[in-house]
C-alpha cells in the first residue's frame, strides 16, 4: 500500500492565490478528478505533484519519500495536457525515449501499447503526419508500459474521440484495481468508477 500526502499547500501565480492550505491523502487504488473553472490551478497542482512548479508553503510525499528525490520521481508519470512529441521522430522513438528516462527499453511492450490505442502500423509514422487525437494516443501509450505508481494527466482526454476515452479509462480502472494512483484533470464528462472528486 502507498499514500501520496499533500501538506498544506499553497499555490501562487503573479497576484492570484490560486489554493491554499490544500491538505489531502490519496492511497492506493484511489483515482482522484482534479475540478475547476480555468485558471483555478488543477494544472499548478499537477505540476507540483510532479516537482515541476515549487509551492508557496507545504510539502508532497509518497510514503516516506519527498516529490524531489529520485524514489520519489521513479514512481511517478506526468503526462501534461500538450503531447511531447518530437515531431521528427517516429512514434516508436518517441516512445523509446520517454520510457528511457526512467526504466528499461522493451521495444514489443511499446508496439503493443501503440497497438492496444489503434495506432496498429504507425509506429515509424513520424509524428509531424498524426493528428492531433493519434499524437495524444502515442503520448498516453506511456500508461500501458510505466512502472510508475502514481498517475498524473492534464486532460488525458483531449482531442479523443469516444473509443479513445473508453481505453483510457479502463487502463485507468485497472491501474487503480493493481494498487495505483491516479490523479488527473478534464473538462470531460468522465465514466470511470470510484472516482473521487477535489474541487478547487
Amino acid at each position: 500500500m502507498s499514500a501520496l500526502t499533500l501538506n498544506h499547500l499553497s499555490c501562487q501565480r503573479g497576484y492570484n492565490l490560486l489554493f491554499d492550505n490544500l491538505s489531502l491523502v490519496v492511497n492506493s487504488g484511489d483515482i482522484l478528478r482534479i475540478t475547476g473553472t480555468n485558471g483555478s490551478g488543477k494544472t499548478s497542482l499537477l505540476k507540483i505533484l510532479a516537482g515541476l512548479n515549487t509551492p508557496e508553503q507545504g510539502d508532497v510525499h509518497l510514503d516516506d519519500y519527498p516529490v524531489q528525490s529520485e524514489e520519489y520521481q521513479q514512481d511517478t508519470i506526468y503526462l501534461g495536457h500538450l503531447s511531447a512529441l518530437a515531431s521528427e521522430l517516429s512514434c516508436l522513438e518517441n516512445l523509446k525515449y520517454l520510457t528511457a528516462l526512467n526504466q528499461a527499453i522493451d521495444e514489443q511492450a511499446l508496439i503493443d501499447a501503440l497497438n492496444h490505442l489503434g495506432l496498429q502500423g504507425y509506429e515509424h509514422e513520424y509524428c509531424a503526419k498524426l493528428s492531433a487525437g493519434q499524437k495524444r494516443r502515442v503520448i498516453l501509450a506511456m500508461l500501458f508500459v510505466s512502472n510508475a505508481k502514481v498517475w498524473l494527466l492534464d486532460e488525458p482526454f483531449t482531442a479523443l474521440d469516444p473509443q479513445g476515452v473508453e481505453i483510457v479509462e479502463k487502463c485507468i480502472e485497472k491501474h487503480a484495481q493493481q494498487g495505483g494512483i491516479c490523479l488527473f484533470t478534464t473538462h470531460q464528462d468522465s465514466a470511470l468508477k470510484n472516482q473521487k472528486i477535489l474541487a478547487l
